[in-house]
């Protein structure tokens, strides 16, 4: 009888660990990157992004959004984030991201300070994760 309860117990841990969908996945990365982003966390910011990630064409890289948040946090500046609806779409192996950010508090080092901004990202899957490897960006009026 115990070996049947252990048998049914490593069954039910086992449906437990699968994955999530590829497109929730990507949705919870954003979710946690916005998070990081309120609590001028750079390190959570830019842990989606992949190494050879590619912001508005080349104007930024992942070290340099991790070093705008370190500025921001040692001036004791807060910026305040708040996400519109995110879409996900399935392109190929790769999935593309759109949504809206609002910037509800400003800081000198953002662009314009405070706004909405429509928002484009591109992932890829590099092993068990999804990493953000292009990002675009542009104010909305």
């Amino acid at each position: 009888m115990l070996s049947f309860f252990g048998l049914a117990l490593a069954f039910a841990a086992l449906a437990g660990c699968r994955h999530a969908p590829d497109e929730t996945r990507v949705r919870e990365a954003i979710a946690s990157a916005e998070q990081a982003a309120e609590q001028a966390d750079a390190g959570g910011v830019v842990e989606p992004l992949s190494e050879d990630f590619d912001g508005n064409g080349g104007r930024l890289e992942r070290k340099d959004i991790a070093n705008l948040i370190r500025l921001a946090r040692l001036r004791g500046e807060h910026v305040g984030v708040t996400l519109g609806p995110i879409s996900v779409e399935r392109r190929g192996e790769r999935l593309v991201a759109d949504f809206t950010v609002t910037f509800t508090q400003g800081s000198r080092l953002l662009p314009d300070s405070a706004g909405v901004y429509k928002v484009e990202t591109a992932w890829r899957s590099e092993g068990d994760d999804w990493r953000c490897y292009s990002a675009t960006w542009k104010r909305q009026l």
